[in-house]
C-alpha cells in the first residue's frame, strides 16, 4: 500500500484534515528561506495535538548538526528528511536518533550514482530540480529515473510537481514506497487547500483499491 505524505504543513486546521483523511506522515519545513517555512516552536504546537500514528518529518537542507539538535530539543519528530547536499557521513551523524530520508533533486540520471553511499537511510526521496528552489517546485520530472532508483532496494518517496490530476498515472508507473505533496494541495504556500487534499487521498486508494 502506497504511504502518503503531505510536505509543507504551517496550520493546524491542516494537520488536522491531513489526520482526519488517513494521512501517513506530515513534513515541517525548518528551512528559514522557504515560503513554507514553520518555526520549531510552532511546529510542535501542532505536533503535540497530532494523533500517534502519523510520523511527524522534519525537513532540513544544508542544517549543521547543532541546528538540527536544537530542533530536535523542542520537536518530537520521528523522521529527518535531509534535502540538501548533505554527506552520507553528516546523515550518520543522526541514524541512531531518527528514520533518514535522503532528498534528490533530480535533474538527470548523475543522482544514480549517489544512492548507493546512502544505503543506510531508510527512504530516499525523489523531487524535481530546481536552480532556485528545494522542494515545492511544482513541476514533475522524469518518471523513468525513479523507476532506476527503486532498483536498489532503498524505499522511494515520489515527488515533484504531484497533484489530484496525475498522482494516479505516478503510482501505476513508479509504484513509489510513498508519494510526497506539497504545492500540489495548495492555495497558496503553506496554505493547504481541504478540497485538493481530500481528492489527492481519494485518487490514491483509487489506484490502490479501485475505489
Amino acid at each position: 500500500m502506497v504511504k502518503v505524505k503531505f510536505c509543507g504543513i504551517k496550520r493546524m486546521e491542516d494537520a488536522w484534515d491531513a489526520a482526519r483523511l488517513g494521512v501517513h506522515a506530515l513534513g515541517f519545513v525548518f528551512v528559514k528561506n522557504s515560503p513554507r517555512y514553520i518555526s520549531p516552536d510552532d511546529a510542535q504546537k501542532i505536533i503535540s495535538q497530532l494523533p500517534p500514528f502519523i510520523v511527524r518529518v522534519g525537513v532540513f537542507s544544508n542544517h549543521n548538526e547543532n541546528e538540527i539538535s536544537e530542533v530536535l530539543n523542542i520537536c518530537q519528530l520521528d523522521a529527518l528528511q535531509f534535502h540538501g547536499e548533505e554527506s552520507p557521513q553528516f546523515c550518520k551523524l543522526f541514524a541512531s536518533k531518527k528514520r533518514l530520508i535522503k532528498a534528490f533533486r533530480v535533474k538527470d540520471e548523475n543522482f544514480l550514482d549517489q544512492i548507493p553511499q546512502y544505503d543506510f537511510v531508510d527512504a530516499i526521496l525523489l523531487d524535481s530540480y530546481h536552480p532556485d528552489l528545494k522542494g515545492g517546485t511544482g513541476s514533475t520530472f522524469n518518471w523513468e529515473l525513479a523507476k532506476k532508483a527503486r532498483e536498489f532496494g532503498i524505499p522511494v518517496i515520489l515527488s515533484g510537481g504531484l497533484n489530484p490530476d496525475n498522482v494516479k498515472q505516478a503510482i501505476a508507473e513508479v509504484n513509489p514506497y510513498a508519494v510526497d505533496v506539497s504545492s500540489g494541495i495548495e492555495q497558496a504556500p503553506g496554505v493547504k487547500d481541504h478540497e485538493l487534499m481530500a481528492k489527492f487521498i481519494a485518487c490514491v486508494w483509487e489506484e490502490e483499491w479501485g475505489y
